[in-house]
């Protein structure tokens, strides 16, 4: 039996979508990227949608937008709170704009950044924490949101890996001043290549709708705060007012988005009963560490790491997993501090050492979680582990 990591999600909705975009003879960003703006915000409670060509993207635009704020803009050398485990451009997008990044540790029991650490790392200097939710299960949001009204600090929610989980009856990406997903093909919906940035803030939509296109001003308003607009339409048409990007996502992946948007639901419902059997199978397994909910997950997929306590040989257990035709690979990023690239940040590690994400980066795998019945896989892979365990 094959185990995938991903799965495709899309069917004749989808390719009808993509034919109509193509009979309508419009290519770049149009009304079926305004529309699931529109809608996706909807979805979430929130004001303002802005669609960018990658998740990635979306925090590159997402801080690039905070250094342009009239009031309480970041600046270099600003300290950012972030935890031990993510993707790669949740951190990129700091180094790239000087900020200084201060590595807080996981709680093995969930993944997430550790929120007893995460308020003792606060100091004079810090001015965001960057908030990730891992594979599906949300961290500490709501403890987050109140360390950042306390302190005065953004709260910019990088929620790429766990569109539709839930906290406390509030979806996650939607806690922070920013925040953002990914519509990439692996992810919860899939738009070929896609990201959107949530916000509330009037001033931060502006600036990520500017930033994505060039900065300038065409796509905003006639009423703005961030200009005044001139007499002369002709010079107002590539009127330029931001250090911008080119990042715009395609109508397709707009017009692909919103059919994917119907399905989230009953994809989500997909996952979490699948995540069920996961559980049943494998919680209170000694020999196996998995997340413990915050909330309501909605199962990226099923991360696991080895009891560091038991010694078990990962590398066998990688073996059975290859003989057994089930895919498996990295939790996210790993321990972001031991990749070759940390070489060109400016940072330091609270407490000196991440020991949890060290452990996971060491004992730590997922398998794939996907929108429809993965019973046969799920107990494939729990016999497959407790033999080679």
């Amino acid at each position: 039996m094959s185990y995938e990591l991903a799965a495709s999600t899309w069917g004749s909705e989808e390719i009808e979508a993509i034919q109509r975009v193509i009979a309508s003879n419009r290519y770049t960003m149009g009304e079926n990227v305004r529309l699931l703006e529109d809608e996706f915000a909807a979805y979430h409670g929130v004001r303002y949608g802005v669609m960018v060509n990658s998740g990635s993207s979306a925090n590159l635009v997402g801080v690039a937008a905070l250094f342009h704020k009239r009031e309480r803009a970041l600046k270099r050398g600003d300290e950012v709170l972030v935890p031990a485990i993510s993707w790669a451009t949740t951190y990129h997008p700091l180094q790239q704009y000087g900020l200084k990044l201060k590595f807080v540790d996981v709680d093995l029991a969930t993944l997430n950044v550790s929120p007893e650490q995460l308020a003792e790392a606060i100091s004079p200097t810090t001015r965001m924490i960057m908030a990730v939710s891992i594979l599906g299960n949300p961290a500490a949001l709501d403890v987050m949101r109140q360390l950042c009204d306390r302190h005065g600090l953004y709260l910019f929610e990088d929620n790429c890996e766990s569109m539709d989980a839930e906290l406390g009856n509030r979806k996650t990406g939607t806690f922070g001043e920013i925040n953002t997903f990914s519509f990439f093909f692996s992810h919860h919906i899939s738009t070929m290549e896609g990201g959107m940035i949530l916000t509330d803030d009037e001033e931060i939509a502006h600036l990520c709708k500017s930033i994505r296109a060039h900065g300038w001003t065409r796509d905003l308003p006639a009423q703005s705060p961030l200009f005044e607009r001139r007499h002369s339409d002709h010079f107002e048409a590539y009127r330029f007012i931001l250090p911008g990007y080119n990042v715009r996502p395609l109508e397709m992946s707009g017009a692909i988005g919103r059919e994917q948007l119907k399905k989230l639901p009953r994809f989500t419902e997909k996952r979490r009963e699948n995540l069920a059997l996961f559980q049943r199978l494998f919680c209170g397994d000694d020999r196996f560490i998995v997340p413990r909910e915050n909330g309501k997950s909605s199962s990226f997929s099923f991360p696991i790491v080895l009891n560091p306590n038991l010694k078990i040989d990962r590398e066998r257990v990688f073996a059975a997993l290859h003989s057994a035709d089930i895919r498996f690979r990295i939790i996210t990023g790993g321990n972001f501090l031991r990749h070759d690239v940390i070489q060109y940040f400016d940072y330091q590690i609270h407490r000196g050492a991440t020991p949890n994400a060290d452990a996971a980066h060491d004992n730590g795998f997922f398998v794939g979680n996907h929108p429809f019945d993965l019973a046969g896989e799920i107990e494939h892979l729990h016999r497959v582990l407790s033999k080679a365990c």
